[in-house]
């Protein structure tokens, strides 16, 4: 049966009905096929109360409690408060008298679960909507059916079913039983935009007073009955083994109790490491400390930021790479040469360093494994260590918490499965907490990548834009080398331009090291951005023509020219004065186009400073704008920390930094500035929100600067106290 049919063919067989006796309440859930394209409704009436309450989105009980599943993480992006905000909208139910619960990993009941790619409501709001809206109709027309009218006489507001000529009132938990026994309707009548209640409304967090009262539970919290606790040291070289180790001192601390040799897994190779358990942490931690391993860390390289950074320019040089997208024929226009400008830009390694530290607690019980912790790929959880550890998949349950940030570090495997192979080997649950010299010396990083950018300028426009990147390949880490281009190598880059500009190519040059990479805060849009992003700056500056007049040549599409308005009115842009530098850039990534524009000038004491960032957010359809600005200022404060701050640096293979005393975080000293955020409101399907605000920063800052001062800054990080 095609995806088209299963949703369009919705039977009582198919909705979620009843769990066992009457009373028990009426559980609603929606199944995601791959990409979460359509939406079918699925039946579990087989499955027995504790199997429905773990299946639904919605549970209905007989008070009238309502509870709606979150079935993505939330690490303060808003997936707590915008799931339900959307479900509850169509189901007319008042969200602060909601419960809500997060989702166990599954990906046969809520489709992919993994909090990335900014897809959490650009992803599934349409089938959640139609959730809400097919639940609010079952429980109206078991309404109708009890008082004998018809229901269109019937209509549901805040938990409640109200017969308009009689005034008769039902609450939810008094129609549960007898809606869940009807037929699911085929096709449901939503609202329009115009009649939205909670979407589209700044509405107050649901998980702020939780966070504020101390009542969250994040991973570290979380403790589970005979739980042991452990720490591990893992070899500071990914690939190096365990050649030996003397846990006579170990043992001599307090409260440790056995020292045990363990390895995870890291992409298609195994970290290896010696665990202390303990019956604190505390314990677990100064056990560590005395512990004393000898390493053979022989057989691979111990490379160093240096050689690194080296390498790449030398094959961006000489190498022609693997070529992803090409319009035209760039090459043989820049071999005609004229007005050629051909530069090379550089961006660091970053570490992701969530203010909660990786932790996770697991319990290996041989056929059947449990997990809790901050985890932002449930379902990839429960896929890998269902192989992994031998567990058939709905034996192994993944619980999340709140997550103390994400920025991508906590979808990956690699702590939750080292937790459970410590529960195998002890026989005991096991909480593992990972020091902050852990995390941030073990990985994996964002990869430093370097850029060849070349154009030619001829008639005030761009005849070709050529360009080669070469940096680690999150989509084939560790592997052979790829017979294919990156696929993230346009990204960041405003599709309208492959239209409009005649001639252009973007190649990935591979590039592979020891070093483990993965995604973080948007990909490599935030990389891609400051590259390509400066670069448009700079043919402008060749070409004779005003910056965001450039832009608005060749991004000839009606949206994002009323952006490109939109930015040149809140910023002020045509009444730009001396002594002020002005730049702008603009990226697009997960569907969504951010642009920003930074005002930078000089202080009393002759430094640099930013006056104000204005950025302009079009992600179409939308949940919450309070959500929507907290993303993107915190986005901009990311992002300028990776432009002028912190960098991950390597010797003979190793990580020269290991805490926060030398990869420093922006400071509220460091935001004197104003941000100011808007949002385009357009009938467009939504896009993301938690990453796109971030690759625009650093272009739109290095472009501001060189407004200001005459400087071209291509190398990332800069120290603004030495412009």
């Amino acid at each position: 049966m095609s995806q088209q049919n299963e949703a369009t063919t919705t039977s009582r067989r198919n909705f979620l009905k009843t769990a066992g006796i009457a009373g028990s309440g009426l559980c609603l859930a929606l199944y995601f096929p791959s990409l979460a394209k359509a939406a079918k409704i699925v039946n579990a009436d087989e499955g027995g109360v504790d199997d429905v309450e773990m299946n639904a989105w919605v549970h209905i009980n007989t008070s009238g409690k309502v509870t709606i599943f979150c079935h993505r993480a939330e690490m303060g992006q808003g997936a707590y408060q915008a799931v339900p905000q959307i479900v509850a909208e169509e189901l007319e139910v008042d969200l602060d008298k909601v419960n809500i619960v997060f989702a166990q990993g599954n990906r046969k009941k809520y489709g992919g679960q993994v909090t990335g790619g900014s897809s959490t409501v650009r992803g599934s709001y349409k089938n959640l909507l139609k959730l809400g809206a097919t639940a609010r109709e079952m429980l109206i027309a078991a309404a109708a059916a009890r008082w004998g009218v018809p229901a269109a006489e019937c209509f549901a507001a805040s938990a409640q079913v109200h017969h308009r000529p009689g005034g008769k009132t039902l609450h939810y938990g008094e129609l549960v039983v007898s809606a869940s026994k009807m037929e699911a309707p085929k096709e449901v009548k939503q609202k329009a935009r115009a009649d939205y209640k909670l979407i589209g409304k700044p509405l107050k967090r649901q998980d702020t007073v939780l966070k504020t009262n101390g009542t969250a539970i994040f991973g570290i919290d979380k403790k589970i009955p005979g739980m042991k606790y452990a720490a591990v040291e893992r070899n500071p070289r990914l690939r190096g083994t365990v050649k030996s180790y003397d846990d006579s001192a170990t043992m001599r601390v307090p409260g440790v109790t056995k020292v045990i040799k363990v390895k995870m897994a890291v992409f298609n190779t195994y970290r290896e490491g010696v665990a202390v358990i303990a019956n604190s942490t505390w314990a677990a931690m100064q056990g560590k400390k005395a512990l004393k391993v000898e390493w053979d860390d022989s057989g691979f390289e111990h490379i160093s930021t240096e050689d690194i950074y080296k390498r790449q320019q030398e094959d961006l040089a000489t190498k022609e790479g693997l070529l992803l997208k090409k319009v035209g024929d760039p090459d043989a226009v820049i071999k005609k040469g004229g007005k050629v400008l051909d530069v090379v830009y550089q961006t660091p390694y970053q570490s992701h360093s969530c203010m909660e530290p990786l932790n996770c607690i697991a319990h290996y019980q041989g056929d059947k494994l449990e997990v809790w912790g901050p985890i932002q790929g449930p379902d990839w959880v429960q896929d890998f260590l269902s192989k992994e550890m031998g567990v058939a998949k709905e034996n192994v349950f993944i619980n999340m918490t709140f997550l103390g940030g994400g920025f991508g570090r906590k979808a990956f495997l690699d702590y939750p499965h080292e937790a459970c192979v410590i529960s195998k080997e002890i026989g005991a649950p096991v909480q593992v907490v990972w020091s902050r010299e852990d995390d941030m010396t073990q990985g994996p990083y964002r990869p430093g990548v370097s850029y060849r950018c070349e154009a030619v300028v001829a008639n005030g426009g761009i005849e070709a834009f050529k360009v080669r990147m070469s940096g680690q390949n999150t989509d084939h880490w560790d592997a052979e080398k790829s017979t294919k281009a990156n696929g993230s190598t346009s990204e960041g880059f405003l599709k309208p331009y492959f239209e409009a500009i005649g001639n252009v190519s973007f190649s990935d040059v591979p590039f592979e090291t020891p070093i483990p990479i993965m995604w973080w805060r948007s990909v490599y849009a935030s990389t891609n951005g400051f590259a390509y992003e400066s670069f448009i700056d700079e043919i402008a500056l060749a070409a004779g023509k005003d910056p965001l007049e450039l832009r608005r040549q060749y991004l000839k599409e009606d949206r994002i020219r009323k952006q490109i308005d939109k930015l040149v009115e809140v910023s002020g842009w045509k009444n730009r004065k001396k002594n002020e530098g002005y730049g702008v850039a603009m990226t697009e990534c997960f569907n969504s186009t951010v642009g920003q524009v930074v005002k930078v000038s000089r202080g009393a004491n002759g430094k640099v400073k930013i006056d104000h960032v204005w950025a302009v957010m079009d992600c179409g359809w939308y949940v919450n704008p309070d959500t929507i600005r907290a993303q993107v200022e915190g986005s901009i404060v990311m992002a300028l920390g990776a432009a002028t701050i912190h960098e991950i640096t390597f010797k003979d293979g190793l990580v020269e930094q290991k805490n926060f005393y030398a990869y420093k975080m922006p400071r509220i000293s460091d935001i004197p500035f104003e941000i100011e955020v808007h949002i385009m409101d357009n009938d467009a399907a939504a896009g993301g929100v938690g990453e796109p605000g971030l690759p625009p920063f650093a272009p739109a800052l290095t472009n501001a600067i060189f407004d200001l001062t005459g400087s071209r800054i291509r190398k990332l990080p800069f120290d603004m106290n030495t412009i």
